[in-house]
């Protein structure tokens, strides 16, 4: 299984639109263009077809989970209630 068929499964099943995933992306500061995208999900004989690297589907899943869990809390703020501000 390549990046792209794991990428294009994780697209399909979290019912996710190409500027959501540009989104998603941003969260972690990797930019990309939604042209960009549209290419991994190309079938492989398509002329435009890129193959999606790691660092790619790496950023991706990092900025999923910070698009579902929200962004990591500051260290020291875990515990810290609204009195101690």
């Amino acid at each position: 299984m390549t990046n792209n068929d794991i990428f294009k499964k994780l697209r399909v099943a979290l019912q996710l639109r190409d500027d959501e995933i540009v989104k998603i992306l941003e969260l972690v500061d990797f930019r990309i263009s939604r042209s960009e995208l549209g290419a991994f999900f190309r079938k492989e004989d398509h002329p435009n077809y890129m193959e999606c690297g790691d660092q790619v589907l790496r950023n991706f899943l990092n900025g999923l989970v910070i698009h579902l869990r929200g962004p990591k809390p500051v260290k020291g703020e875990k515990g810290k209630s609204k009195k101690e501000d």
